[in-house]
């Protein structure tokens, strides 16, 4: 029982120090983005993240209502 606690134990720390040598080992290191608009591969293809594309298509329809309240 204690073998396998130790061993999972053991398995996490590693995992962890695996996933932050960026963060731990580099001077001003942090883990990437994983943000949709942050990667430059789907930023040339136009792909954008549904929380900003929504935001910026709010704020064109608030736009628009205002101009034309204007008429």
């Amino acid at each position: 029982m204690w073998n396998i606690l130790l061993f999972t134990a053991g398995f996490l720390l590693l995992a962890v120090l695996l996933l932050g040598i960026r963060v731990f080992f580099v001077k001003g290191g942090k883990f990437p983005s994983s943000h949709i608009g942050d990667s430059k591969p789907l930023r040339e293809r136009g792909i954008t993240c549904a929380v900003s594309t929504d935001a910026r298509e709010r704020s064109e329809q608030t736009t628009n209502n205002r101009y034309k309240n204007l008429d």
